[in-house]
């Protein structure tokens, strides 16, 4: 198996009344299911069903990605998530960064989730990079098909950073649809029928850490943590065991009627 290959993995009754929990676990933009492969190993250990696909346009080129549309990724989203409720009593969904909105939009259509994970999900992006995406969409900028990752993969764990099979730039046209399908969630937050836990970087480079707030205030989020090491990539990084701990912690609490949407 690739580092970037899409897994399912599959643990077994974790609230110990012989029904099986399903987890989908859905990656970021540009990335792959590397970025939760650790979450995934962690939560299957603790008795989860796992799934983790490959978005469509992921994992393959540029050109494809930029061919793909924001719907494409809900559909594939919510083809596995339909999938999974074939087989499991109660079903979350959880995504790192374009997989957290892809998690909360899900969750403003589907009221049956059982709980939202939304791991450094953008609403706005930092003001320079704001700048410079928005100039890609119009203008002279216009005519930029791709934009390089000079930084690499916004990750501070250095193994993590090194193995990480995400592209190594950004195709504009593909951006504009990430651009779009920000807004849209950002309406859509106070629809969100289940429990939201909300998990953000206090140094992370890509997703101001203040959209945690706007997130957690507008969807009524049961839980948040800003964890003040991590950078973009929360699910591997350098408090990657922390951030699994609160997932499968919160997913169980949910399960078990433990945790009430703020909403109700």
């Amino acid at each position: 198996m690739t580092l970037g290959a899409p897994f399912e993995l599959d643990g077994h009754d974790p609230g110990g009344d012989g029904e099986a929990i399903g987890i989908v676990l859905v990656h970021g933009f540009t990335g792959t299911p590397f970025e939760v492969r650790y979450l995934g190993e962690h939560l299957a250990r603790a008795g989860f069903r796992v799934r983790a696909p490959l978005l469509p346009g992921h994992g393959a080129s540029l050109e494809e990605l930029d061919r793909t549309t924001w719907q494409d990724w809900v559909d594939a989203v919510e083809q596995v998530t339909i999938s999974m409720q074939g087989g499991c009593a109660r079903v979350a969904v959880v995504g790192q960064s374009l997989g957290g909105l892809l998690a909360l939009h899900l969750g403003s259509r589907r009221r049956e989730l059982v709980a939202v994970g939304t791991l450094a999900a953008p609403l706005w992006l930092p003001p320079l990079a704001a700048r410079v995406a928005a100039s890609t969409q119009r203008g002279l900028l216009r005519r930029v098909r791709r934009l390089p990752k000079l930084g690499g993969s916004d990750v501070r764990d250095r193994r993590a950073r090194a193995e990480n099979p995400c592209y190594d730039a950004i195709p504009t046209r593909a951006l504009g649809q990430l651009l779009a399908f920000m807004q849209i969630v950002d309406g859509e937050l106070p629809q969100v029928a289940a429990p939201v836990l909300v998990l953000h970087g206090a140094r992370d480079h890509t997703a101001p850490a203040a959209c945690a707030g706007r997130i957690a205030e507008r969807a009524r989020a049961a839980r948040v943590r800003i964890l003040p090491r991590s950078y973009h990539l929360i699910a591997a990084d350098v408090e990657r065991d922390v951030v699994a701990a609160e997932v499968e912690h919160f997913v169980r609490r949910c399960v078990r009627g433990g945790v009430v949407h703020r909403g109700a």
